[in-house]
């Protein structure tokens, strides 16, 4: 006589699976593509005139085609841009025509500062690879961290990123980003 085989219940196994199925949606952590922390200004007036700018104040950057970088009418490599942008933008004493105007500006919270009235302007190539694009962004962002971490260092004793909201601000108006972006064009082949 042949063995009579026992079936087993499944009626739970799609009970269980459900829930393994929603307690790896609920712990799996997704990677969030984050762009540039960068805040745009609103449009400009149509109407309005651009404001006029002292040559000395502007340090111009250009990218190739070729991703070679010139800063001010010089060649430089990626990993000078940092400190020459912090250097361009800190203010200096006595004022000379090297580096941009300074001027004194009563700031909440910091009183009477010394600002630069410096503007980078950064224009690229068509052809410029968004590898060399990012690596430009983020040396100029990481000088404007480092100049708004030293002076917070300085005037509050602590780093940029723990300060309250308020102190931040101020700090914010001491150091804000003055980066001009220029559409992209064929800027040519920097020698």
């Amino acid at each position: 006589m042949a063995r009579q085989t026992t079936e087993i219940n499944a009626s739970s196994m799609a009970d269980i699976a459900f829930l393994l199925l929603i307690f790896f949606l609920v712990t799996t952590t997704m990677d969030i593509t984050t762009g540039i922390n960068r805040k745009l200004p609103p449009p400009p007036d149509p109407s309005a005139k651009p404001p006029d700018i002292n040559q000395r104040n502007i340090m111009n950057i250009l990218v190739s085609k070729s991703d070679r970088l010139m800063v001010n009418g010089r060649p430089m490599e990626i990993g000078e841009l940092k400190e020459e942008v912090k250097e361009f933008m800190t203010p200096h004493f006595p004022d000379n025509s090297t580096f941009p105007e300074t001027k004194v500006e009563e700031i909440n919270m910091l009183g009477s500062i010394h600002t630069s009235k410096g503007v980078i302007s950064l224009k690229n190539d068509r052809g410029t690879s968004y590898d060399m694009y990012i690596q430009v962004q983020d040396k100029i962002a990481l000088a404007f961290t480092e100049l708004r971490n030293d002076l917070s260092n300085k005037q509050f004793g602590k780093q940029y990123k723990d300060l309250n909201e308020g102190q931040a601000n101020a700090i914010n108006e001491a150091i804000p980003v003055p980066v001009s972006e220029a559409e992209p064009e064929n800027v040519g082949e920097n020698k």
